[in-house]
């Protein structure tokens, strides 16, 4: 919403030295949103005054159209003498008021304006148009005034050129700030001034023979006021002053009863359209469209209908799409274009907010009028806007206000609502008091009541009709807060409740991040959406699980409808755009949610937002949603450690991305099993399956190469996923830091040759169950194969560590706890001991 400061006067009584700056100081500090504050031509200097046209010489022999002309300038120039000016436009003539910058003068640029010599004669001046004065973009022709205005008069008073002009940002609660009256009451409330109120005019009661209007749909619009003015001169233009505030607003004058409706509708926040009654035909009505009804709207686009449009009729069908925009079939005509509109019906109506956004959204229509009624608009409004419409065509196109009055009305009861007197004290943690409370609720055009209830003080406090966003006592204190300033609103710091914190799920989580960002890994966090060409460069195949995803009815974007199954799009996607940026060394991760529809689809319900949903309506809700369970993901590529004059450094693996699941895995306290797998997107020879006891938690590895040449990624990118509410559901646990024993340890190392085909997890699970309790760590530090280990044989070297807890071990106790290793990786496995 566009405020000129000069406007904003005419209804607050603002001190005269305030500048713009200092009411939106004021503004924002009573919850506006004030964005900017424009300063109107700050830069122009006069003289600039009005002009008469005494005489016109067209000059030839050039490629333009060249005018010399004599313009009277009354005194402006220190002479009264006519003065000489050269001017370029054409659509004035002798007799007609012009605006005159004169020698001296600075138009906004700055343009600094003097006498020079030009097309073979002296122009001391420049007559100007509409973007010169920084009024528009109207470069077409010069700016032809009214005659009634005096050559030599001020034109920058005349046309208001100096001003500032405050632009807000309107919250979808606040939409009466949508209009001067709304932003002059909140000024009023700000700096404790009296509001002279728009709204408040005489206007007559409705009456039987003002013109017909038939409601057929009370819910969807609950009043209509119609009044009609014959006799409208539709030569009138609109003044100066309209066409300025207008064009302030960031509104284009258009033709007097079109300025008029849109100047109402910024002055009191209530939209209105004008009919030209001669093209009505019959009673006008109210009603939901037909499917396949059609309209043309006044932008010139034949619009197909729905059912649950509200549209306004006449006998030849829709002539409005209701709260939106009017019909081309009845608009008011310009008098430039024909015989123009002579009578006017006003119509002044109150349109269900929800029924208005959805139509300007089906229709991809948005309005100045949508956009105030999807906010909500005062339904008491729309008598004194019509009035003030009438008033305007009566005084200013001569117009006479037939004395029918039609106020179609449905019962709108007000709701009182009981509020504490010392709540804004308690929510805010201070002190209003009763009588500021009262005050300031008053001041935002409440009904404040008092009440002895069972010994409180208890407000009864009826909200005004144009606040439905004041609903519960919070909103009332929130009101009282806003108004005495946030400023002032003491800082303390909470008291936190004892027994309370992170639960052990979160603590898990957070140590996940940290462990993997101690091991170089930099956090990302991607749109859980997805598409099925992400999911094709991926290699999943048809019947992959991970295909079946939910999809969104609205998505952001066509090309991805629906919700992620795995991290690895979007971690990838990251990692290909940090590449093609030239980062070339990266180790990236993400933890998130992940979507699964469940096997038996259902529709969520609607929930009530009028009351607290029961559990049982909850219970279904929870039904019908997806599981979505934690995961953590890395991407690798380029080098884990750098080159440089050390030597060559090492690139990222497969071996890297699985020590990042178990680096997230003794995050949870949790061992894992590590064994070889195939599944899509990795390499089907460097996959990792890996498993929290019996249970497969997520899987680690070198991407396949077909993936990688979809993704355009570097060779040997690996990557990793894992279920974090699996990984925490097989025994995550409160994590400790190591014992450290005073009891020296007992290393002994064994080499065993097994089959090609017997997975190292399984012999190093054999080797842990037989060392029994002493064995404290176990680590695999050579893998051989060759002649010496035999044909489809292998040999895999461990490094064993015994360690009592009470007691120094002897030499024959690790010795007899490494045997029985090596005999149980025997029995299990058929391991044979290398050089037995």
């Amino acid at each position: 919403m566009r405020v000129p400061l000069s406007w904003l006067r005419e209804y607050v009584d603002l001190p005269a030295g305030e500048t713009g700056r200092d009411v939106a100081a004021r503004l924002v500090r009573a919850g506006l949103e004030v964005e900017t504050v424009e300063q109107l031509n700050a830069d122009l200097k006069g003289p600039l005054v009005v002009g008469q046209v005494l005489s016109i010489e067209e000059l030839s022999g050039f490629k333009k159209p060249i005018r010399h002309c004599f313009v009277n300038v009354g005194d402006a120039n220190g002479t009264g003498e006519p003065q000489e000016i050269v001017c370029g436009a054409t659509n004035f003539a002798v007799g007609d008021k012009v605006v005159v910058v004169l020698p001296g003068a600075v138009l906004p640029g700055p343009f600094p304006i003097a006498a020079r010599q030009t097309y073979g004669h002296t122009s001391a001046g420049m007559i100007c148009s509409a973007r010169e004065l920084g009024m528009g973009d109207d470069h077409n022709g010069i700016i032809v005034l009214p005659p009634e205005y005096e050559p030599g008069t001020d034109a920058v008073e005349l046309l208001q050129l100096v001003d500032e002009v405050l632009d807000i940002a309107v919250t979808p609660d606040r939409g009466y700030c949508l209009s001067m009256r709304g932003v002059a009451r909140e000024a009023a409330a700000a700096y404790g001034l009296p509001l002279a109120d728009p709204a408040l005019l005489d206007v007559p009661p409705a009456n039987s023979y003002g013109y017909l209007v038939k409601v057929a749909d009370p819910a969807g619009c609950d009043r209509f006021v119609a009044r009609t003015v014959t006799g409208v001169d539709p030569t009138a233009q609109s003044p100066i002053w309209l066409q300025r505030r207008l064009q302030k607003s960031g509104i284009r004058p258009i033709s007097l009863t079109v300025d008029i409706t849109n100047y109402v509708m910024l002055e009191v926040g209530q939209p209105l359209h004008a009919y030209d009654r001669n093209r009505v035909d019959g009673p006008i009505q109210v009603r939901r469209a037909q499917d396949g009804e059609k309209i043309t709207t006044l932008d010139g686009v034949e619009r197909k209908l729905v059912a649950e449009d509200l549209v306004i009729c006449d006998n030849t069908g829709p002539i409005g799409i209701a709260g939106v925009m009017g019909g081309a079939s009845t608009e008011i005509l310009d008098a430039a274009a024909g015989p123009g509109t002579t009578e006017v019906i006003i119509e002044a109506a109150h349109f269900d907010a929800v029924t208005v956004a959805r139509a300007a959204k089906r229709h991809k229509l948005p309005s100045e009028a949508s956009k105030r009624f999807e906010r909500g608009v005062d339904p008491e409004a729309a008598r004194a806007a019509a009035q003030r419409a009438v008033d305007l065509l009566v005084l200013i196109a001569g117009g006479t206000a037939e004395a029918g009055v039609t106020d179609i009305a449905a019962p709108h009861p007000l709701r009182t609502i009981a509020i504490d007197a010392d709540l804004p004290d308690r929510v805010a943690g201070t002190e209003y008091g009763r009588e500021t409370v009262t005050r300031r609720l008053q001041e935002v055009g409440c009904t404040v009541a008092g009440a002895d209830i069972a010994g409180a003080d208890i407000l009864q406090v009826t909200p005004p009709t144009w606040r439905p966003d004041l609903t519960d006592p919070y909103d009332l204190a929130e009101e009282v807060i806003r108004l005495e300033g946030y400023d002032n609103v003491p800082a303390r710091m909470p008291t936190v409740p004892p027994g309370r914190g992170l639960t052990e799920a979160q603590r898990f989580h957070r140590r996940t991040g940290v462990a993997l960002a101690g091991a170089g890994y930099v956090e990302v966090n991607n749109y859980p959406f997805v598409g099925e060409a992400a999911l094709d460069a991926l290699g999943f195949e048809k019947d992959d699980e991970r295909r079946r995803t939910v999809k969104l009815v609205n998505p952001l974007n066509d090309e991805e409808p629906a919700l992620r199954t795995t991290l690895l799009p979007g971690l990838l996607g990251a990692l290909r755009r940090n590449i093609g940026r030239g980062n070339t060394d990266l180790a990236i991760y993400e933890t998130g949610t992940v979507f699964l529809p469940k096997e038996e689809l259902r529709v969520a319900p609607r929930l009530p937002v009028d009351r607290r949903p029961t559990d049982e309506q909850l219970a279904s809700l929870d039904a019908a949603l997806p599981d979505q369970p934690r995961r953590v993901a890395v991407a690798l590529a380029g080098e884990r450690l750098p080159s440089g004059w050390w030597g060559k450094g090492a690139g990222a693996g497969w071996a890297d991305a699985v020590e990042a699941a178990r680096t997230v895995a003794r995050a949870a306290g949790v061992e894992l099993t590590v064994r070889q797998a195939q599944r899509a997107p990795w390499h089907p020879g460097r996959c990792a399956e890996l498993l929290a006891g019996e249970r497969v938690v997520g899987y680690a590895g070198e991407l396949h190469p077909r993936v990688i040449k979809a993704l355009n990624l570097p060779e040997r990118t690996s990557a990793m996923e894992v279920d974090l509410d699996l990984l925490s559901a097989d025994g995550a646990q409160r994590v400790s830091g190591p014992a450290v024993s005073s009891y020296p340890v007992a290393t002994q190392d064994v080499a065993l040759i097994v089959d090609s085909a017997v997975p190292a997890a399984e012999v190093e699970a054999a080797l842990r169950d037989g060392a029994g309790e002493l064995l404290e760590a176990i680590r695999l530090f050579d893998v051989f194969t060759g002649e010496q280990a035999g044909a489809g044989r292998k040999s895999l070297a461990y490094t064993l560590r015994f360690r009592a807890t009470d007691r120094t071990l002897t030499a024959d106790e690790a010795t007899a706890a490494r045997e029985s290793a090596v005999a149980a990786a025997t029995a299990r496995t058929g391991a044979v001991l290398r050089g037995a």
